[in-house]
């Protein structure tokens, strides 16, 4: 499976449009290879879609597909021209310790935004279990025990073998046989191979500032270039891959054939720490990993530019020694920042650890560990959600993640970063839950290109927490193909993550209060849909004006969705979260771009304090099977009081509240407002939208979704249009333009000032429904919602 990680030099975020909204990657891959299912230099085909398509394991079910989405996350595929290999099972990778046995790996959507795992139909509950970790008679399966355990672990305390970051050297050794005996690791084995062989060939990463994201995006692919090169030679002893790995690291040096950024001590641009951060964490990964190969000279070389360009950056910002880089991410800074940054310098710092003669390095793990302990940590919610957005949750659980293993594995002790938070545990399921059948429930920002950044973090968080519906969960996800999941996985796991889970998750922290309600957790055609209220401050400046915001995925297809990051490079773009923020002016990040309610086109308030109402569920969880059968009676439902998201001046009163009916065959969205102003309920698709009255009709493909008014209120109109600004709107910036958002239509919902109850109702035309099986919604206030009240 080629990483859908690929650098891509077409995209940067002042071109990035609406097509971007979560994997930004601009419209082709030029280095994939559909013929190979690998990452190469060789051009995508074109004419296959807007959408870009990776590589798969060459073990997996290839889903031929045709994509019509834009923004929104489409899901859709034709199982009927499947086709499977057997490599997997034929080479009796499933036999140890096996969750699906004859299934082998689950097959994954190629055309899917998210590339999500495509489930068979099957109730073959013999090789579907509930989650376990459980050993083979023969241990096989599992890893072997390391011998090396302190009596007082201490972080500048440090085994005295190497490798000893993530990956010791008993994991080395023992690699190879459980490659032979896992499916999973065979395929991601096979994948990272491919990945290297198709870095090989590629110049050096060239410097590119881009913008407010610096560097980012040439550390992290340096990162993942390197990770891969060191991984191919531990397990091939070639030393052309440590060759070419230390070419990479020469290049950002400054020491290569070409010139690379500043000279002095800003070439790593610790103005955006970040990259910094994640350049120091690239060269500790192969000074660890290579150390066997590389000489004296080199390993001087790579010490010397860390020291230089990283670890003594980190101590002047954490010192706030020098007021153009300030340590203002190690202070009270509950999101990725925190745990990129400490990551980056912790990993860095225990590689050189005992080569190092200027104590540097014990400086920075002075300062690292107990400061992710009083910041990172605490960017997971109390009810697991990452504080920020569901994208910036991948950044700060990978750098998190690589300082744990890495402290563990080098000085045998996680010195309690998982257990400070006692409600961190959580974050995995909060992962699971905000990953619908088409796409996550994005809001806010996505962030930068990820590369390196997986969610690989699941498998450690699996591991330590005995969990292993995570590990299973993340195990069948296109990103899993990397050096990490390598080792982090543990092959015991078995069993099918959906087993015993309920199929509707509620998140009460008054920073997000979010819920994700759906019809299976198997099912790709199956039915999600998610709500948020949640505070508008104090997700580090990613957030949107976004109470209300709902997304709807039905027929593999996404209905409402986000419209992602707007561009990072804007003026004052990340300027502060106030009201006057010049972060509002721009539509992807205005009420006007979310599928929310508005009043007089006003923004909505950021001091907002929106209250939960009910989260009530019918209670189902799921089985063994991939086949779940719902009772008509089976519902979920999620209310909230917005009323604080807007002017008390418009705004008296704003309920919302969404539910299913009908067996989750259909969707109920409703509004009870009371207001002096006009309001506009408002709905970003991709679809083909035609409007008859009250009623619309989307179509995205072959797919079919009617939504209607119920009972009408007098004045309502429904319209469409297109998503760009009002033309009204306040002013963008001197010298600014808004992103645009291509192929993406606006459904509204218009009514004059008044008290209503604004009921909007989504039938998806499932396969074998006829008219007469939808049903008609009772009139039932917010308030008196109950999971009988529309029966």
């Amino acid at each position: 499976m080629a990483s859908n990680y690929a650098y891509n030099p077409a995209y940067n975020h002042s071109n990035a449009s609406a097509i971007n909204q979560s994997n930004p990657y601009g419209s082709g891959d030029p280095y994939y290879n559909e013929s190979t299912g690998f990452i190469s230099p060789h051009k995508a085909k074109k004419g296959t879609s807007k959408w870009i398509k990776f590589g798969i394991p060459v073990a997996v079910v290839v889903i031929a597909a045709v994509v019509i989405g834009v923004v929104l996350g489409v899901r859709s595929s034709n199982k009927n021209s499947s086709s499977s290999s057997s490599s997997a099972s034929s080479k009796g990778g499933q036999a140890a310790g096996s969750a699906q046995g004859d299934l082998a790996i689950f097959a994954t959507a190629t055309a899917s935004q998210f590339m999500l795992p495509i489930y068979p139909s099957t109730t073959n509950t013999a090789v579907l279990h509930s989650p376990t970790f459980s050993a083979s008679s023969d241990g096989s399966n599992a890893w072997p025990t390391d011998t090396f355990s302190p009596a007082s672990p201490a972080p500048t305390s440090v085994r005295s073998d190497r490798p000893r970051l993530i990956a010791p050297s008993y994991k080395w050794d023992a690699l190879p046989k459980m490659i032979e005996n896992n499916a999973y690791l065979q395929t991601w084995n096979e994948t990272i191979f491919g990945n290297a062989t198709a870095y090989y060939d590629l110049p050096v990463v060239q410097y590119f500032m881009d913008g407010d994201s610096g560097i980012l995006d040439n550390a992290r692919e340096i990162k993942m270039r390197v990770k891969a090169f060191s991984y191919v030679y531990r397990l091939t002893k070639d030393t052309k891959w440590a060759d070419r790995a230390f070419k990479e690291l020469q290049n950002a040096a400054g020491n290569g054939t070409t010139a690379f950024g500043p000279d002095g001590t800003d070439k790593w641009n610790p103005t955006h720490f970040l990259d910094t951060a994640e350049f120091t964490a690239a060269f500790g990964i192969a000074y660890d990993w290579l150390y066997d190969v590389l000489t004296d000279e080199q390993k001087s070389q790579i010490r010397t530019s860390m020291i230089f360009y990283g670890l003594e950056r980190g101590l002047v910002a954490f010192n706030n020694s020098d007021n153009r880089f300030t340590g203002w991410w190690a202070s009270n800074i509950y999101g990725n920042w925190n745990c990129v940054c400490n990551g980056g310098l912790t990993l860095g710092a225990l590689a050189i650890l005992g080569d190092d003669t200027t104590g540097t390095a014990e400086q920075i793990l002075a300062q690292t560990v107990p400061n992710v302990k009083e910041n990172c940590v605490w960017a997971v919610s109390d009810d697991g959600s990452w504080a920020e957005t569901a994208n910036y949750w991948y950044f700060g659980t990978t750098g998190f993640a690589e300082m744990a293993s890495a402290l563990m594995t080098a000085t045998g002790s996680y010195y309690d970063l998982f257990d400070t938070n006692p409600n961190f545990y959580k974050t995995g399921l909060f992962h699971m839950a905000i990953t619908g059948p088409g796409s996550l429930f994005a809001w806010g920002d996505h962030g930068p290109n990820k590369f390196s950044t997986t969610a690989n973090g699941m498998f450690l968080f699996g591991d330590y927490y005995k969990h292993p519906e995570y590990q299973l969960f993340q195990r069948d996800q296109h990103d899993a193909a990397e050096p990490w999941s390598m080792f982090w996985y543990n092959p015991t796991a078995s069993g099918a993550f959906w087993d015993g889970l309920a199929i509707d998750q509620f998140f009460t922290n008054h920073t997000d209060q979010w819920t994700a309600m759906r019809s299976s957790w198997t099912d790709e055609n199956g039915l999600y849909v998610a709500m948020k209220a949640g505070t508008l401050q104090g997700h580090q400046t990613h957030n949107d004006l976004d109470c209300g915001d709902f997304v709807l995925d039905a027929l593999g297809t996404r209905w409402a969705g986000e419209l992602g990051s707007g561009d990072y490079r804007s003026l004052n773009y990340f300027s502060n979260d106030t009201q006057q923020s010049d972060r509002w002016l721009y539509y992807r990040k205005r009420t006007e771009g979310q599928n929310t309610i508005l009043v007089n086109k006003q923004n909505q308030i950021v001091t907002a304090q929106p209250s939960i109402l009910q989260t009530l569920s019918s209670g189902t969880t799921q089985g063994s099977s991939t086949v779940l059968d719902i009772s008509t009676d089976d519902t979920a439902l999620f209310t909230a009081d917005l009323s604080s998201a807007n002017d008390p001046s418009l705004v008296s009163s704003w309920k919302r509240g969404v539910r299913t009916l009908n067996g989750r065959k259909q969707v109920l969205l409703q509004d009870d407002i009371t207001a002096t102003g006009d309001i506009m309920w408002r709905m970003h698709t991709n679809a083909t939208v035609t409007v008859d009255g009250t009623t619309a009709t989307l179509k995205i493909g072959d797919k079919t979704l009617q939504m209607s008014i119920v009972n009408p209120p007098d004045g309502v109109s429904m319209t469409t249009g297109d998503a760009v600004r009002f033309s009204d709107d306040p002013a963008l910036p001197a010298g600014q333009t808004d992103q645009e958002n291509p192929g993406v239509t606006v459904v509204m919902i218009n009514l004059p000032a008044g008290t209503y109850s604004l009921q909007v109702l989504f039938n998806p035309q499932w396969d074998g429904m006829s008219a007469s099986d939808f049903v008609s919604p009772k009139a039932v206030a917010i308030d008196d919602w109950s999971l009988s009240s529309h029966n």
